[in-house]
């Protein structure tokens, strides 16, 4: 499985925290790559560290064209913070394989439920945070129900 990251700070003088789109908030301090990677030892000097950005798409930190840092060694390696509750992203990841199990495209699902395809767009990257009245429009168009469930750790 390939993760993806929504956010990226930069904290200490080598450390990153990231957000993944399972809301997982991960921290990874980038010095324990320089002796097995050396390049990355450049990432000392705090400007060029603090330069870096999420690739799109979010699979990777890139600095500069030989300085890249893939996602899923933070992901595994990092120190787990928190887990936040992303329902928008969640919600939109199950538009997203509802319709593809459907075979819908975008523009086609936009069509059958009134809402404009760009918002469906953004409703499956998690850019948006859907109402439960969009939510059930989008779920009767694919011939299914709304169903929200409360979890609780007791």
């Amino acid at each position: 499985m390939f993760h993806r990251a929504i956010d990226l700070k930069f904290t200490g003088d080598t450390e990153v925290e990231v957000t993944f789109r399972d809301g997982k908030v991960m921290r990874y301090d980038v010095s324990e790559l320089f002796d097995k990677i050396p390049p990355l030892s450049s990432l000392r000097n705090r400007s060029l560290f603090t330069s870096g950005y999420l690739s799109p798409g979010g699979y990777g930190i890139i600095w500069n064209d030989d300085l890249d840092l893939d996602i899923e060694t933070i992901y595994y390696d990092g120190h787990l913070i928190k887990t936040l509750s992303l329902p928008g992203i969640a919600a939109g990841e199950e538009v997203q394989r509802v319709r593809a199990e459907a075979g819908l495209s975008q523009k086609e699902l936009a069509d059958l439920t009134g809402i404009d395809q760009s918002d469906i767009s953004k409703i499956e990257r998690g850019a948006s945070n859907p109402t439960l009245g969009t939510l059930e429009r989008i779920a009767n168009a694919l011939g299914g129900k709304l169903v929200i469930s409360i979890e609780t750790e007791h």
